[in-house]
């Protein structure tokens, strides 16, 4: 079924500007719809079936936006907040609009975040249900053993009402400070964090480098963003059609 639109709005969410921006753009003649000049905003238009064109570039309608970002410390993982920046300050103002993080990164972890409005796609992607694995890099003071590893694979208690979900451990370097990659299907308060400290040790830095089949870029340095590649919104499909 198609779906009408204003033009303004229509240009607008697809990011071409605000919508007082956009509006003088079509009153300019800037906008034209199958071939003919537009000049008013208030135009209902086909979002599926018409040609729209901007300062001669075509203009393609996304119902929903999808940003890979590699997020640094010191921000926080919502839309807003009152003392600190959040992920969303990172990106221009008419990219970041209607966009939310999927989840949560604590404010000193980094890594891998999608930020979306697509609201069924987080929920799958969340939910302990689903078994969405979420890989972490983390440096760890204190010595990381095998033990450790089997201890996570049956479910920590951490003060929670349930212990956690089994956890893959995968030890990279064990010694006084120790490297590790986990793997969780939660995505609890401080959970790797706790994790550790139920076992006497302690995170001393965390980094996400991967979700569902997302992987972050490894081009990508902190504070930078990018568009999913067709590949990973195919991916992310196959998880919405499960």
């Amino acid at each position: 079924m198609s779906k009408m639109l204003r033009l303004d709005k229509y240009l607008a969410d697809a990011g071409i500007g605000t919508r007082s921006q956009v509006k003088q753009l079509i009153r300019k003649g800037k906008v034209s719809i199958d071939g003919i000049i537009e000049k008013k905003p208030e135009r209902k238009i086909d979002v599926i079936q018409s040609a729209v064109i901007c300062d001669e570039q075509p203009v393609v309608y996304q119902k929903y936006k999808y940003i890979l970002l590699h997020k640094p410390a010191g921000y926080v993982s919502a839309t807003q907040d009152n003392w600190d920046e959040t992920v969303l300050s990172l990106l221009p103002p008419q990219t970041a609009k209607g966009l939310f993080p999927v989840g949560r990164l604590d404010k000193d972890t980094e890594g891998l975040l999608l930020l979306t409005n697509d609201g069924d796609l987080a929920h799958r992607l969340l939910s302990p249900k689903r078994h969405v694995d979420k890989t972490y890099y983390a440096k760890v003071q204190g010595l990381v053993t095998l033990e450790d590893g089997t201890a996570f694979l049956g479910g920590i208690d951490i003060g929670d009402e349930k212990p956690t979900l089994p956890a893959k451990l995968e030890i990279l370097n064990a010694s006084e400070e120790s490297e590790i990659m986990i793997t969780i299907q939660e995505g609890r308060f401080h959970q790797v964090k706790r994790m550790f400290e139920a076992r006497n040790k302690k995170v001393i830095y965390l980094k996400r480098v991967s979700m569902g089949p997302l992987t972050l870029d490894k081009e990508l340095l902190p504070g930078q963003f990018r568009d999913l590649t067709n590949e990973e919104l195919l991916s992310l499909e196959r998880i919405k059609e499960c």
